[in-house]
């Protein structure tokens, strides 16, 4: 369905690794060993924009300018108690937490059914329980081991069940556009701390950055950024609660658990698609 991401993380990588050089198409393309009109096509189809394009978004100066944009989005929709806009966030998203002794006794009879698709952003590992979506990560064919050491060290005493009809539909809601919007639970483990930054998480627009001191602030903690920045990271359901649109107070994108290309491919296809939207509704 998306064969087209590992060559666009290659790219990724090779634009963020030589971007003070601004490397034109052609550099680029040869590169990758493809033709100029393949590439631009490829990145153009996937995102939206050009290569070109995205060594502009790779500049500090433009991540600065998404923080200055973001803040008068931020402050709305928090004030208002409202969720970001856009089509992923049509769905309706809460959290249940795992209760402490629920999580004590590490999912003992707990069934837990997991599945792999082919998502945006390569190989996704989705995992629920009948009370809602745990875990959701991206990997490669090659390091498909981490994602079993990731949940047997989140649930070492459950039993995991390769089945693909039980957790598609929530394939289908997040990444399918032909899907109708719905309401996804997540049952997930987390201090009180964490899940107020989780739900913070959920606000931002897509298209948008906030900073971690955006995200302290808002939940009414101005100095926990660093307290934040660990909440962030301990986030289970990758790019559902948007842990990738959150970078430093510099307009530095920062590391990201899944790989950084991956993070900047994520914003990236979402400014791409926001930037369509716009468009479409000039």
């Amino acid at each position: 369905m998306y064969p087209h991401y590992p060559l666009i993380e290659k790219a990724l990588i090779y634009i963020e690794s030589n971007f003070k050089e601004q490397p034109g198409l052609e550099q680029i393309a040869s590169y990758l060993e493809v033709s100029p009109f393949h590439l631009q096509r490829i990145f153009k189809e996937w995102v939206g924009i050009s290569p070109k394009r995205f060594l502009q978004f790779l500049t500090i100066d433009h991540a600065r300018k998404l923080l200055q944009q973001s803040r008068s989005v931020l402050d709305a929709t928090f004030e208002s108690g409202l969720s970001s806009p856009g089509r992923i966030h049509d769905l309706f998203i809460s959290i249940d937490a795992v209760t402490p002794g629920e999580f004590k006794a590490l999912g003992d009879g707990l069934q837990i059914d997991y599945a792999l698709f082919d998502s945006p952003f390569g190989r996704c590992a989705i995992a629920a329980t009948p009370r809602g979506l745990c875990f959701m990560g991206f990997y490669s064919d090659d390091n498909f081991a981490d994602f079993k050491n990731d949940m047997t060290s989140r649930f070492p005493l459950a039993q995991f069940n390769q089945n693909i009809s039980a957790v598609g539909h929530y394939y289908d809601a997040i990444f399918s556009k032909n899907s109708n919007p719905g309401k996804i639970k997540l049952f997930v483990h987390g201090t009180n701390f964490q899940v107020k930054v989780w739900e913070a998480l959920l606000r931002i627009p897509e298209g948008m950055v906030c900073s971690y001191q955006d995200i302290a602030r808002f939940i009414g903690q101005p100095n926990a950024s660093r307290a934040v920045g660990s909440a962030v990271g301990a986030n289970p359901v990758s790019y559902l609660i948007p842990c990738h649109r959150v970078i430093q107070s510099m307009g530095i994108f920062g590391n990201y658990h899944w790989g950084s290309a991956r993070k900047k491919a994520m914003l990236l296809w979402e400014s791409g698609e926001t930037e369509k939207i716009l468009t479409h509704r000039v």
